[in-house]
């Protein structure tokens, strides 16, 4: 929007991705700080006909979070979007407190004008990556369970869920017996606390090492599918059933690494990263917990 420069801009998403909050509520606040989000770049079109093709990379598949929206309507508003800062403790740029204080134009509500010829085609979605991961499993001989396309949540403690339900898996056969593969996408989030190297599936896998605490014949891959955990160079990371011991043997602490947001130095260390480079596509976070039995 006038008035806020590009740094202004990038110091905002920086405080947001370390705060904790989840997709849903950044981009409600990145629409009002932009001139085509939210629907804006459909008005300033208007009356041509548009056709968005999207690739979903959000929980839920919602088009108006997908990119922040920008040629959908918006239900969120500039007051919402002062509530999020609030809420998380970020303090903008001046630009940026006056840009929502002011509210002078906000984003295009349902029933705009401006959006009858606008259409959204979805042509791809996390739900999908999860359906050819389960037949990859299928053929293999280890059954899937698809645990959900919208988790979300502190990236540790949903991997002590995931922790639990693999457990239940290996010594009671349920949801399903071993071999048995458990998949899910979405997004967790990180609180940032730490001053260490992180990236919210290489927390959600020293989350899993440490509730897992080596437990036998369980192993898992969280990756995110545009090969970027959050603001690193690698895609995610692999556990294994001997990730503790390796890291203890090279006087690695896996619970003082994980209060320090240190997972991606932890699992260098163990050359455990998954390094694919950017796939020029983004279907949302992925993880595969495997037990074998």
């Amino acid at each position: 929007m006038p008035g806020i420069s590009l740094e202004d801009k990038i110091a905002v998403n920086r405080a947001l991705l370390r705060s904790g909050a989840n997709i849903s509520e950044m981009n409600c606040i990145r629409k009002h700080i932009s001139a085509i989000k939210g629907g804006r770049l459909a008005a300033a079109a208007a009356p041509a006909r548009v056709v968005t093709l999207a690739i979903s990379d959000v929980p839920g598949d919602d088009p108006a979070v997908i990119a922040s929206g920008p040629t959908v309507p918006d239900p969120t508003s500039f007051a919402q979007a002062q509530e999020i800062l609030a809420r998380y403790g970020v303090v903008p740029p001046e630009s940026v407190a006056t840009c929502l204080q002011r509210a002078a134009e906000e984003t295009l509500k349902p029933g705009d004008p401006r959006l009858a010829n606008c259409e959204t085609i979805l042509v791809a979605a996390p739900q999908a990556s999860l359906e050819a991961a389960a037949a990859v499993a299928r053929a293999a001989g280890v059954t899937p369970v698809i645990l959900g396309d919208a988790i979300e949540g502190e990236s540790r403690e949903v991997a002590n869920v995931f922790a639990g339900i693999a457990q239940q898996v290996a010594r009671h056969g349920q949801p399903a017996a071993a071999p048995a593969v458990l998949l899910s996408g979405g997004e967790t989030t990180v609180t940032v606390r730490g001053g260490g190297r992180g990236g919210r599936n290489a927390e959600f896998a020293l989350g899993l090492a440490i509730a897992l605490d080596g437990a036998p014949g369980i192993s898992a891959i969280a990756c995110d599918t545009d090969g970027i955990d959050g603001s690193e160079d690698n895609a995610g990371v692999i556990v294994t059933a001997d990730t503790l011991s390796r890291a203890a043997a090279a006087g690695m602490n896996a619970r003082s690494r994980l209060a320090d947001n240190d997972g991606y130095s932890y699992f260098a260390a163990l050359d455990d990263l998954v390094m694919t480079g950017p796939t020029l596509t983004n279907v949302n976070d992925f993880r595969a917990v495997l037990i074998t039995t």
